[in-house]
């Protein structure tokens, strides 16, 4: 179909979801919404009689206040109302099973909000749930609007329409838009057009068709998962985030390996695609199954940065213990109530390996503990991996990876292929560079190609091949103008530092004639011209990553986990300069890092300030 009104894909998207299972009711006002809502709420806490003016009272006032996201919190927990009787009764709002719920279906719900700006506004499908409008779907004709536009107008909306009267329409959590041919669903505070999202299937095929749409997504049980598994309630900032397809996928995939399986698995997504909300929020659903005695979330210290340490104590205050000491890892392993744990792949070695420390979690031996590994090609090539599987004797290993170690790319000693896959067992899910680029959930590729090697007589304009020496790459003139072309096209290229980069280089060697060339360059270029905004430019050394200290590591092809302790490694040369550097940071930002005992505080403020953006390029 190629034409479509407004009204027609409304009708038609209506009579669909009452083959759903909707009840279908006609609202127009807020007043119909209130009693409707009243009626509801009887209904679903199936309550012996209706409420009083008095009990009714108690409850709109409850759910008539808040921000969106303390309305949010509202919907997931219960309500103390005081009955005229004198009895006191916890009442819900919503259930997570869909068939405890009452699902109705209104279109054009009026809402006057006049005394704000003059105007009243309508809204074109309403999902109700137990009286609640927790979802709201707005529809532009097939056939020449854009799906954008729907998504504006229920940007205008937020402004004051959903605010009118008491506010019940702040207790959406979904939206979906959609032109009958492009159909996207997103979290309620969604800011830009960029995050909403197509539904797709487990194989990532986009779901674009409102009639398909509505299918696998509208349903009663999908919505119930959405709400109440698959959005996520970030403490830090009071907003709301929904789960993407593949993301959705994954966790389920998890939670049904760990329901029904003692097998291990890996989700193989690629970098930049929110795997850490997705193992967020499959540790915490499966913490929450009956069998499993602990949920604990591991990660390599460096990659523990505050944002990852900010959320998991948000959802459970204390889970993350940031400290290197391995005795509050085995404290929060020795209490019962402690089912969420986050910790380092460093502490967890050392607290399994001591004696004393065995005593203390003995208990665990021989109960389900599900460890959920970040960046499990990292962390879990070592000798960790082996000392978890001897001690936690039930435990369940889930791991997530941008990077799988494959048959082609993995080490080979002793005949033995150490891939992802031997460690792990299957890969419960995949979601490639591919899909993400396709998606554009993270930025394509922009390869740009400046300069060229000629020959040694001259001759520019003639390619040569074959050549690929340290020699040639490292040539201080060569890093001269590397470093003076990113000068002066940095601006350009990241909009005028709306954006920060990283460059890599081979060694720590090339990287201080990198940092040397650009502090060099920068100053020159400022004394010529005073207006001229110098690059904030930091950097980071990491040492040892890939060389093992244990013979039986070597034989087995195993690499040990990396530290970030103290750059001992390093020659006193590469010393000194760090410690330069690391000054000039001090000098830059007001802090007081070191070599030493400050250097991963360093690492750590590091990664929050390119986060920030404070920090232009990162060597």
């Amino acid at each position: 179909m190629t034409e479509q009104s407004e009204y027609q894909l409304e009708d038609s998207l209506m009579t669909q979801m009452q083959d759903l299972g909707y009840e279908r009711v006609t609202i127009t006002t807020e007043a119909a919404l209130l009693a409707n809502l009243k009626t509801q709420i009887v209904r679903a806490n199936k309550l012996d009689k209706p409420l009083s003016d008095d009990e009714w009272k108690q409850v709109i006032s409850h759910l008539g206040s808040g921000s969106a996201f303390e309305r949010a919190k509202k919907l997931r927990d219960k309500f103390n109302v005081k009955f005229d009787d004198g009895s006191s009764r916890h009442i819900q709002f919503f259930w997570p099973n869909a068939d405890d719920n009452i699902w109705q279906l209104s279109n054009q719900i009026m809402v006057d909000h006049s005394s704000q700006n003059g105007r009243t506004s309508r809204f074109d499908v309403t999902i109700l749930v137990n009286g609640l409008p927790l979802v709201q779907i707005e529809l532009k004709r097939r056939g020449g609007i854009e799906i954008a536009e729907a998504f504006h107008q229920t940007m205008r909306y937020s402004k004051a329409a959903y605010k009118a009267g008491h506010g019940l329409f702040e207790f959406i959590q979904l939206f979906v838009i959609s032109n009958g041919a492009n159909t996207r669903y997103y979290a309620k505070g969604t800011q830009h057009f960029n995050f909403t999202f197509p539904w797709a299937d487990s194989d990532n095929k986009p779901i674009n068709e409102i009639v398909d749409f509505t299918e696998v997504f509208l349903t009663p049980t999908h919505l119930t998962e959405m709400i109440a598994q698959f959005i996520v309630l970030y403490e830090s900032s009071k907003t709301m985030m929904v789960l993407r397809p593949y993301q959705v996928h994954a966790t389920k995939r998890l939670i049904e390996r760990a329901t029904t399986s003692d097998k291990n698995g890996y989700i193989w997504h690629t970098t930049g695609s929110g795997k850490t909300l997705t193992s967020f929020k499959a540790s915490q659903i499966i913490m929450q199954l009956p069998d499993v005695e602990k949920v604990v979330f591991v990660v390599d210290r460096n990659d523990l940065d505050t944002q990852t340490a900010n959320e998991f104590n948000a959802f459970k205050d204390g889970s993350v213990d940031s400290t290197t000491n391995t005795k509050n890892l085995v404290k929060q392993l020795g209490e019962n109530h402690d089912k969420l744990i986050v910790t380092t792949i460093q502490k967890l070695n050392r607290a399994i390996k001591s004696e004393r420390h065995q005593e203390k979690i003995s208990y665990l031996k021989d109960k389900k503990v599900v460890f959920i590994f970040d960046e499990c090609h990292r962390s879990q090539f070592g000798e960790t991996h082996r000392n978890i599987k001897r001690f936690f004797q039930q435990s369940q290993m889930f791991g997530f990876t941008g990077t799988p170690i494959l048959v082609d790319n993995a080490h080979n000693k002793a005949g033995l292929k150490l891939t992802t896959a031997y460690l792990f067992d299957e890969c419960l899910h995949r979601y490639t560079i591919v899909d993400a680029i396709r998606d554009r959930n993270v930025l394509p590729f922009q390869i740009d190609y400046v300069g060229k090697f000629t020959k040694s007589d001259g001759a520019a304009d003639e390619k040569v091949t074959a050549i690929d020496t340290q020699e040639i790459y490292n040539d201080p003139k060569r890093i001269d103008d590397i470093a003076r072309y990113i000068i002066e096209k940095h601006d350009t290229k990241t909009k005028r530092r709306e954006f920060n980069a990283i460059f890599c280089v081979s060694s720590v060697d090339i990287l201080t004639q990198y940092y040397d060339a650009f502090e060099r360059i920068q100053a020159q270029k400022q004394a010529d011209d005073p207006t001229f905004k110098p690059l904030t430019i930091a950097t980071i050394f990491s040492y040892a990553a890939n060389e093992a200290t244990d013979a039986s590591f070597e034989e087995n092809g195993l690499i040990e986990e990396s530290s970030f302790e103290t750059p001992a490694q390093v020659d006193e040369t590469s010393r000194d300069k760090l410690d330069r550097y690391i000054g000039q940071y001090n000098h830059t930002f007001a802090t007081n890092f070191d070599s030493g005992k400050n250097y991963y505080p360093y690492y750590r403020d590091i990664a929050t300030k390119v986060k920030q953006r404070k920090i232009d390029i990162l060597i």
